[in-house]
């Protein structure tokens, strides 16, 4: 990697169940690790504004299908509101993106491997990908961010003015290229 290597990458771990964190985020600290970049992972009830400050990069991992109470704990993530870092949110990351960027979450089941049509570059893919999907929401985004891919779920989005992104499969899984490329911003 040439660019952010020296940055820290800040990983919250949304899972309420321990075990999960082995399936959505010790892969993204796997793929971090082999590529030699700094980070530090933290629990979202255990996150503090110091830790905010120490990260130059945020990471939101997804959770287990039945795992929603992040959407309960919503008020922990107001920060991300006045957040001027990049953040990449990652399937229950992406929704909590979106809500707290004044979206509306709606339940629609996918699971397995699907193939998305990205309508221009997003963290460097243009083109249709084969991707992995484990949710049972997605987020209809409010107008202060883009949508990148084609279908009629939102897969893949950017807010305007900051360095925001959501995707809701799990580019860990068979796009590991996306995640390098963020942290590449």
């Amino acid at each position: 990697m040439e660019e952010g290597v020296g940055d820290m990458i800040l990983i919250i771990n949304v899972c309420k169940e321990k075990l999960h964190y082995f399936e959505f985020v010790k892969p993204i600290e796997d793929i971090l690790k082999k590529e030699n970049v700094d980070f530090f992972t933290k629990h979202y009830l255990e996150l503090t504004k110091k830790d905010l400050i120490k990260a130059d990069k945020v990471i939101i991992c997804g959770t287990s299908l039945k795992d929603n109470v992040f959407v309960d704990n919503i008020e922990k993530f107001e920060w991300i509101r006045d957040f001027e870092k990049p953040l990449l949110g990652i399937c229950a990351g992406m929704q909590i993106v979106g809500l707290v960027g004044g979206g509306k979450l709606k339940m629609h089941l996918e699971i397995g491997y699907f193939y998305e049509d990205f309508r221009k570059k997003f963290l460097g893919v243009n083109e249709e990908v084969e991707v992995y999907h484990l949710h049972n929401n997605y987020v209809d985004f409010s107008d202060e961010f883009e949508i990148f891919n084609k279908g009629e779920v939102v897969q893949a989005a950017k807010h305007k003015l900051k360095d925001i992104y959501g995707v809701l499969f799990h580019p860990e899984v068979r796009n590991k290229k996306m995640i390098l490329e963020f942290v590449k911003i």
